[in-house]
Formats: structure tokens, sequence, C-alpha cells
């Protein structure tokens, strides 16, 4: 199975948490415990029956081949839960010309698995959701190495879509996601249904976070000479001089990139932007380190 967490991403993750706006007790993500002994549902390890232990806790299978009375303990499941959420319309598959084997896509999928490395390192349950208009891809919420490995097979099944999830296909999102769950979207925010879930998740209570994907031709616009531009969902084009239309779209860009994020803001949702020659754990730092993008200055 391919690795998507580069050597280098993999050791700075270490020591990196995942931490909430809400304090859950002594149940929950990041600085909060949620690797308590018990009867859970996920296997922790063996240990001596001791008086007072439950009879339907032993393992009576191993009994019989040590004569010896071991217990089952279990990591109880934390209430909260990760939803990582990943936007799977046609303008996610955009990349740039110096990487054209490297989308938004594939940065979030690396993304991905890094939120699901940290949490499964803090014992949390995580889940996943593709949003594309030709099916919603979904993995329950567990933890664990097993849980992770499923969730890196599902990522190598989701591709580019045309457009993003319609409103019929989100039941799922609203079943699923509890009241103290954390949503991670990674999305272009290009598609206004993707903008719109993050607000209904928040004013439902929800705490939601946006990454921002974008390339770096969106940043510094590289191109000179004559250009054919075309729009990947809609397949509109325009003929232009590179050169020439540098400073209109980085002016205009910058402008919806302000709008989109005080939508955000009045919403209360937290947000980072990603570009695709970047660290993919450096957007995961400015959420959820202390130090955030001092780590890179």
């Amino acid at each position: 199975m391919v690795d998507l967490i580069p050597p280098d991403v993999r050791s700075r993750l270490r020591g990196l948490r995942l931490v909430t706006r809400r304090a859950v007790g002594s149940h929950g993500l990041g600085q909060h415990r949620s690797h308590s002994r018990g009867a859970g549902l996920e296997f922790a390890q063996y240990r001596a029956y001791e008086p007072g232990d439950e009879l339907r806790q032993i393992d009576w299978k191993l009994y019989a081949r040590s004569d010896k009375f071991f217990v089952r303990e279990a990591e109880r499941v934390s209430p909260v839960a990760v939803w990582i959420m990943i936007d799977a319309s046609a303008s996610m598959g955009q990349a740039d010309a110096v990487r054209p084997d490297y989308c938004r896509l594939d940065a979030a999928k690396s993304i991905t698995a890094a939120i699901a490395e940290l949490a499964m390192a803090q014992g949390d349950r995580f889940g996943f959701m593709a949003l594309g208009d030709e099916g919603l891809a979904l993995l329950p919420p567990a933890t664990g190495a097993r849980q992770r490995d499923r969730l890196l097979l599902d990522l190598l099944t989701v591709h580019p879509a045309r457009g993003f999830a319609a409103e019929a296909q989100l039941g799922p999102v609203w079943e699923r996601i509890g009241a103290h769950d954390l949503v991670i979207l990674l999305s272009d925010c290009f598609d206004d249904g993707a903008v719109a879930l993050a607000e209904k998740l928040a004013a439902a209570g929800r705490e939601t976070l946006v990454i921002e994907m974008l390339t770096v031709a969106e940043r510094d616009f590289p191109f000179d000479g004559g250009y054919r531009f075309r729009d990947p969902e809609t397949g509109e084009e325009y003929l232009g001089d590179g050169a020439a239309l540098r400073a209109g779209f980085i002016a205009r860009f910058g402008e919806a990139r302000a709008a989109l994020h005080a939508r955000l803001d009045g919403a209360g949702i937290r947000h980072v932007a990603h570009v695709l020659d970047e660290p993919i754990d450096l957007p995961l730092r400015r959420l959820f380190s202390a130090h955030g993008a001092a780590d890179y200055a």
C-alpha cells in the first residue's frame, strides 16, 4: 500500500495533537484522555482475572489452552469522533504544470491520512466521507490500525467526480455526525454547496474546520504568453495572455477569497489554506499547534 505521508512529515507529526474548542471531560480529542480501559469495543490487552471481574469478560478459549483465567480488556470508545470530509468535485483534480501528477485531491488524501494518524495515536475515533455528485463514499468512525488501513484503501477509490454532492445525497452527513464530533472539510471551496455544508454543520453546533486547497498557479499565476483556460466543471474556456491577465486575476481571486473567509468567519468556522507546494502537515500545525506556521519560518 502506498504511504501517503512523506517520512519527514511523519516525523513532524509526533507531538502534534488534535484539539477541539470544546472540553468534554475525561473523554475526547487531543488533550482530553480517551484511552481508558473497560468494556469497550476495541480490544486492548489481556490481564489476569481478579475477584470482582465479570465472568463474561473471561476468555474461555484462552483458559482451555492455558488452564488460567484471563480477562479481555478493551478501550472505551471516545464519545467524540473526527470526521474527515473531502470535496470530490472535478476542480479538486486540478494540478500545476510543474507537477501535473499531483492535484488538490492527492494533497487532500495525504492530509486525510495524516489526520487519521494523529487521531489513531490519541485513541480517538475517526471517520471519512468523500463528497461528489457521483456517489457518497462513507467510512463510519472507529479507531485503531485496522480503521487506518480501511481508510487508506477507501482513499484509493476516490476520484474527481463532476460536481459537489447534491443536497439530496447529504443525508448520511446529518445521520452520522454527532453533536460533539469534530468535522474537517478539505475543499477548494469553489462550489457553493461545500461552503453551505460547512455553514450548516457549524449552525447545527458541530465544530467545523475548513482546509482550503489551492494550486500554486492560483497563488502566483505564473503564466506568460497565450493560454487557453478551462473550467474543469463547466467546460467553459477563456483565451488570454498570461502576463496581461496576472494582475487582474490575482486581485479578483484575492477578493473572492476574502469574501469566502468573511463568510466562514461569520459562521464561526476556523479555516486555513494549503497550497500544493507546501508540506502537508503545515495546515494541521496552523490549526492545532501553539506555534502554528512559525514552525516553518
